[in-house]
């Protein structure tokens, strides 16, 4: 039995959107979460506080979805166009201005603050776990996902 096929127009592009590519999607999310979930759970000792309560379990699942369902938009983008599968590293990159930006209205509106453990990049004036946090996952959520679909097909 063949798999349906929907088609979207996007700009230039046509997606073929069959069950395969959602099962990636949902593999990217999956990869995505699981590094996220580890990364803000191991960070989390560098702040001081969340809005100005606690760090709790809870905020660091919500973090972590936030990142997931980011870097899968993302990953989706990279898997997909041409000029982003031939420069994957591009991920990286994308990450670490979204990480920038995000911490940047962070600090300024006291979401939250980062305490003397945290290192900070003169640059940037972000610390440097959670500027780095979004391009390394991504990539290694990227490259995860490769190697999963080279070894189920």
């Amino acid at each position: 039995m063949r798999a349906r096929r929907t088609f979207q127009r996007c700009g230039p592009v046509i997606f073929y959107m069959t069950f395969g590519f959602y099962k990636k999607v949902i593999v990217l999310f999956l990869l995505a979460f699981s590094l996220n979930y580890v990364w803000e759970h191991a960070h989390a000792v560098l702040y001081v506080h969340y809005k100005g309560g606690p760090i709790t379990n809870f905020i660091l699942f919500q973090a972590a979805v936030f990142d997931a369902v980011f870097i899968t938009i993302l990953g989706v983008a990279f898997m997909r166009f041409s000029y982003f599968v031939k420069r994957p590293w591009l991920i990286i990159v994308a990450g670490i201005l979204f990480a920038v930006g995000l911490e940047w209205y962070a600090l300024f509106t006291n979401r939250w603050m980062y305490n003397s453990l945290m290192p900070i990049i003169p640059f940037f004036q972000t610390g440097l776990a959670p500027t780095m946090q979004l391009g390394l996952t991504a990539y290694i959520t990227l490259k995860l996902a490769a190697y999963v679909e080279k070894a189920v097909t």
